[in-house]
């Protein structure tokens, strides 16, 4: 008695937005337990997108940049026979979230000279113009399948 299982997890929705999105990203965000300096950095990255985007919630905005990120199918290595190979998959919900998540902050890590949420934005604004490091990233796992294509019929 007691004990919460995995499914019986319920994430809350962040304090500003009451988003269950954002509070994901958050906690991806979050380096050595330091969530205030997370929430501060992403609230300050939404606050720059505000004032650059006018017709929209930034809300709105970081929801469709992360929807534009996820990919739709990605290679997974099958051996069959001695052999790798590529094998083109779809990619399943908790998993397109979790990757669009990873590479936006890896994209972000990656840029240098600037504060954290500064780099945020701008790579949020250019996920929501499908453009940018993420997107290129997803662009390339995308074509890597296309390519692989001959090998689908190796898919469970």
């Amino acid at each position: 008695m007691g004990r919460i299982t995995a499914s019986q997890k319920q994430l809350k929705g962040d304090p500003v937005y009451n988003s269950t999105l954002a509070s994901k990203f958050i906690n991806c965000l979050m380096h050595d337990g330091k969530k205030t300096v997370a929430q501060a950095v992403f609230y300050e990255a939404l606050n720059k997108i505000a004032e650059k985007v006018t017709d929209k919630s930034p809300i709105e905005v970081f929801t469709q940049a992360v929807d534009n990120i996820k990919p739709d199918i990605e290679v997974r290595s099958k051996r069959v026979g001695g052999a790798s190979y590529q094998v083109p998959m779809r990619v399943m919900p908790n998993r397109r979230l979790s990757l669009a998540i990873r590479w936006l902050l890896i994209a972000v890590r990656d840029k240098k000279g600037q504060p954290t949420s500064q780099k945020l934005a701008t790579e949020l604004l250019n996920a929501y113009n499908k453009e940018g490091a993420a997107i290129t990233r997803r662009e390339n796992v995308h074509r890597m399948a296309e390519a692989n294509k001959a090998f689908a019929h190796f898919a469970n």
